[in-house]
C-alpha cells in the first residue's frame, strides 16, 4: 500500500483561505487511499496500520480516528468510533468559581446564583432549585441525554414531512399507521414501527459501505478533515454573503460586543433538519442578548455521495454543488422547506469557514464577547446538541452581564435605636 498524504479537496480552501492564527491548529493530512479495495477486510486492516503508524506517538486528530473506525468497520451510528465529546470553558468548575462558591460544593443553589433568575432556570436541567454537575453533563452516560436521543429518534420517524415540526396532520397520519386498522395501537405496534430494521440501526437503504464512508470524509462531506478552533483560542475570521448575495457578515465585526453563536448545518444532514427548529427557537429566545449566524456547508448526504433513502422521501434529493451559487440554490431549497429565522450565509465551494471550524457536517459554537471560543459542539450529528450549546451561551450571558448583588442581610441593615 502507498504510503502518500493528501487533504482532499481541503488543500484548495487552505490556500485561498485567509492566513492562520498564531494559535491555529496545524492543517490535517490523511493518507491518499483507493476506497474501492477497502471492502477487503485485509485492505482495510492495512489501512489502519499505516494511518496508526503515521500518527503514533502523538494524539490522533479527529478525522483521523473518524478513519480508523471507519476502517474497522463503524457504521457511525453514534455508539463507537470518533464521536467526541464537546469543548467548553464554561464547565462545572467555571461555575463554582464565578459564584464565589467553596470548591467542594456539590449544588449551586438558586440563592447564590449571581446570575438572573430566568438563567438560572436553564442551567437547572431537572429544576429541582439547585445546579448539579449532572444538570451541565450532557455526555452520552447522562440519563437525559440519553432520554433525549430516543425522543429525538422517535420524533424523526413522526416527522413525515422531514421538516423538524410535528403537525396535527401528521400524528394523525402516525396513529393510523400504528394503529393499522384498529381503534387503538398497543406497546408492541409502537415498538415494531419506532425500531428500524435496517443494519446498524439504519432505516433501509440508509446504511453505508466503507468505501463511502471513506469517500465521504475524504470529500469532507461527513465531516471536515480539519480540527477547527480550541477553547480559549480566537475565533477564526471569516467573511460570507447571504444566499441571494445582498447581505455579507464579517465575524470580527460582529465579536466584542456580545457573545455570537455559529451554527454550521446543510440541508442533507436529516438529524440537522430534525433539530434545527430547536436552534431558530433558541434564536428567538436570545436574539436580543447574542449575535447568532449560521454557516451553510457542503452537502453531508447528496445523491452521488452517501445517499439517503429516508432523505429521497422528504423531497431532499441533491447533488453535491460544484460552484458556490449551486450551494446558494441548495440553501435556498434548505430555506424554504426549514424557514429559518436566524440569518444564514453561505460557506464558498473549497469550504475554507467550514473546515476553519470543522463545521461539517453540522457544528455549534459560542463565541465570547471577547472573540475567543467559548464552547465548540461535538461534531454532528450526535454532537450537535442545542441544550448543551444553550447552557454555554447563558454562562457567558452570564459571565458578561453586571453582577448581580448578593441578598441583603436584613439583620445586619437594621437600623440601631
Amino acid at each position: 500500500m502507498r504510503t502518500r498524504f493528501f487533504a482532499a479537496p481541503v488543500l484548495a480552501a487552505l490556500l485561498t483561505a485567509p492566513g492562520p492564527a498564531a494559535d491555529a491548529p496545524k492543517p490535517v493530512v490523511l493518507p491518499k487511499l483507493d476506497p474501492e479495495k477497502l471492502s477487503d477486510p485485509k485492505e482495510a486492516a492495512a489501512a489502519v496500520e499505516l494511518v496508526e503508524k503515521h500518527f503514533a506517538g502523538a494524539p490522533q486528530p479527529e478525522a483521523v480516528r473518524m478513519l480508523v473506525a471507519i476502517l474497522k468497520g463503524s457504521q457511525l451510528n453514534g455508539t463507537d468510533g470518533w464521536f467526541g465529546p464537546s469543548e467548553s470553558r464554561y464547565t462545572w468548575k467555571w461555575l463554582v468559581e464565578y459564584n464565589q462558591l467553596d470548591p467542594k460544593v456539590t449544588a449551586v443553589p438558586r440563592e447564590k446564583f449571581r446570575g438572573s433568575a430566568a438563567l438560572f432556570d436553564t442551567l437547572d436541567r431537572d429544576g429541582d432549585g439547585k445546579i448539579t454537575p449532572s444538570d451541565l453533563d450532557w455526555s452520552d452516560r447522562s440519563p437525559y441525554v440519553q432520554q433525549a436521543n430516543m425522543l429525538t429518534r422517535m420524533f424523526r420517524r413522526f416527522d413525515m414531512s422531514g421538516d423538524g415540526r410535528l403537525t396535527r396532520e401528521e400524528l394523525d397520519e402516525v396513529f393510523k399507521r400504528l394503529a393499522n386498522g384498529k381503534d387503538y395501537f398497543t406497546a408492541d405496534d409502537f415498538r415494531r414501527a419506532m425500531i428500524p430494521r435496517g443494519p446498524a440501526g439504519f432505516s433501509p437503504g440508509d446504511g453505508p459501505t466503507v468505501p463511502v464512508l471513506v469517500k465521504g470524509l475524504y470529500a469532507g462531506e461527513i465531516g471536515s478533515i480539519q480540527e477547527g478552533p480550541k477553547v480559549g483560542t480566537a475565533a477564526p475570521d471569516f467573511t460570507l454573503k447571504s444566499v441571494d448575495g445582498k447581505e455579507t457578515v464579517q465575524l470580527s465585526k460582529e465579536t466584542g460586543k456580545r457573545p455570537v453563536v455559529l451554527v454550521f448545518g446543510n440541508f442533507t444532514c436529516g438529524p440537522f433538519r430534525a433539530l434545527y427548529p430547536d436552534v431558530d427557537a433558541l434564536f428567538e429566545r436570545y436574539k436580543d442578548k447574542a449575535t447568532f449566524i449560521m454557516v451553510y456547508v457542503r452537502e453531508a448526504h447528496p445523491t452521488d455521495g452517501w445517499k439517503m433513502e429516508s432523505n429521497t422521501r422528504f423531497g431532499v434529493a441533491v447533488k453535491q454543488p460544484t460552484t458556490t451559487a449551486e450551494r446558494a440554490e441548495v440553501c435556498a431549497q434548505f430555506r424554504k422547506k426549514l424557514n429559518p429565522g436566524l440569518p444564514v450565509f453561505v460557506d464558498e465551494i473549497s469550504d475554507p469557514v467550514g473546515n476553519a471550524y470543522s463545521g461539517m457536517p453540522a457544528r455549534l459554537y459560542v463565541i465570547d464577547a471577547k472573540g475567543k471560543v467559548a464552547y465548540k459542539s461535538g461534531r454532528g450529528p450526535f454532537g450537535f446538541k442545542p441544550g448543551e450549546m444553550e447552557q454555554a451561551l447563558v454562562m457567558s450571558l452570564t459571565e458578561s452581564a453586571p453582577v448581580k448583588a448578593p441578598k441583603a442581610d436584613t439583620k445586619a441593615e437594621a437600623p440601631s435605636k
